[in-house]
């Protein structure tokens, strides 16, 4: 759960620095297909606490 919360948080800074035209022509590419998350890049930061803290949740020790 771990490795999906790093993948979101990751994709969360992907989406925030493409909503801020920081990337070029990759950040217009990545806008066109994911304009949702383009707009709202605090939904894929969310998932990603959530998806952390779940991971807290069920870990065994």
């Amino acid at each position: 759960m771990y490795y999906v919360a790093a993948a979101l948080l990751g994709l969360s800074g992907l989406f925030y620095s493409a909503s801020h035209h920081e990337l070029g022509q990759l950040g217009a590419d990545v806008c066109r297909y994911g304009n949702a998350f383009c707009d709202n890049p605090v939904v894929v930061f969310a998932g990603a606490a959530l998806a952390a803290a779940w991971g807290m949740f069920v870990s065994i020790k």
